[in-house]
């Protein structure tokens, strides 16, 4: 073969590498436009369904108070704020002060619920505390002990019930009563209900607050704030 053939033949290999490289590169950019498009309409229908869901919930869904939830505030405030924490949350333990402050700045005109949704692993002992200080009348004066000590026995991987039981003797309880109480299924099975029915409401970490069915989406003071008077205004 003379050479300006065999240059010819070389030339046209070339140009169908490159019309084949071409094409392939065609596809895979193709397909990745298919891919990013299927990958963004997945988006669209995630973000579509979770704002479905995410839809407001009746203030008397008994899913957010129950009968035996604790109260603080008016019965008949016109705004109810349903607080789902963890008395081993460190997030919970900053937010408590702020949560008693809008409880005086708004007396009369909002109560408080608390809910349990244990996460650590002494937060199902440290709720049953509350619990057992409760039947005897001091449970807000538990919880904010609980809180004020949190960096005593928060993260400790064994059972903190000594603790505990002598955070109940400065509250002036009947020991004996306390301890028993500790060990009361009824406790257990309350807050069992109570981390379940946050889990239906779609509560993922703690503190997570609902006002007036809605559930706070920013997490800061001012959007609380902002939420609560919105609720008064109607």
């Amino acid at each position: 073969m003379s050479q300006t053939k065999q240059k010819q033949t070389r030339n046209t290999v070339k140009r169908g590498v490159r019309r084949r490289a071409l094409k392939k590169n065609r596809e895979l950019i193709l397909l990745l436009i298919i891919g990013v498009s299927v990958a963004i309409a997945s988006i669209v229908v995630t973000v579509l369904y979770n704002r479905e869901q995410s839809t407001d919930i009746s203030p008397n869904d008994r899913r957010l108070v129950r009968p035996d939830s604790a109260t603080l505030g008016a019965a008949a405030a016109p705004v109810t704020i349903v607080e789902f924490l963890d008395p081993e949350c460190e997030s919970c333990r900053a937010a408590f002060p702020f949560v008693k402050q809008l409880l005086e700045e708004y007396d009369g005109r909002i109560r408080l619920v608390i809910r349990y949704f244990p996460l650590h692993n002494n937060s199902v002992l440290a709720a049953t505390s509350t619990e057992a200080a409760g039947a005897q009348g001091k449970y807000w004066e538990m919880l904010e002990m609980l809180f004020t000590n949190q960096l005593e026995w928060g993260e400790e991987q064994t059972p903190q019930t000594d603790l505990f039981i002598g955070y109940a003797t400065e509250l002036g309880l009947d020991i004996p009563r306390f301890t028993a109480d500790l060990q009361n299924p009824d406790y257990r099975a309350k807050i069992e209900r109570d981390q379940a029915d946050g889990q239906a409401l779609g509560v993922a970490g703690t503190p997570t607050f609902f006002i007036n069915g809605r559930q706070v989406e920013e997490l800061s003071a001012d959007s609380i704030i902002a939420m609560i008077e919105e609720e008064l205004a109607q």
